[in-house]
């Protein structure tokens, strides 16, 4: 879901109604190059959602916490490498966990 715009001095927020006859509508936020520099410089977080309007997707990331990430990462990308999947590592902002990603040359299905 994209992030959506929010003004706290407003008494609406601005959101997707469930009422399909509704003439409210969602204002949602760009994704920019500064926030996403933002983010790889440590001063925002940014999550994103691969999923496309079609439900496909060209990624997917899995998340592994607790004390043996690291191992379970590398067992993970060991198997993805078994079936010629390239795989890539990225540690957790706390340090505590890790991401692995796996990115796609056309859209998949999502589940």
């Amino acid at each position: 879901m994209p992030a959506k715009l929010y003004d706290p001095y407003i008494s609406k927020v601005y959101k997707k109604s469930t009422n399909p006859n509704s003439s409210e509508t969602a204002n949602y936020l760009p994704l920019t190059d500064d926030q996403i520099q933002r983010h790889l410089e440590g001063r925002q977080l940014t999550g994103l959602h691969p999923l496309l309007q079609d439900n496909t997707s060209w990624l997917i990331a899995a998340d592994f916490d607790k004390n043996s990430w690291l191992e379970d990462c590398r067992s993970f990308i060991t198997i993805c490498a078994s079936y010629n999947i390239p795989a890539y590592l990225e540690r957790s902002r706390s340090g505590k966990g890790g991401h692995v990603w796996i990115f796609f040359n056309q859209p998949y299905p999502g589940l």
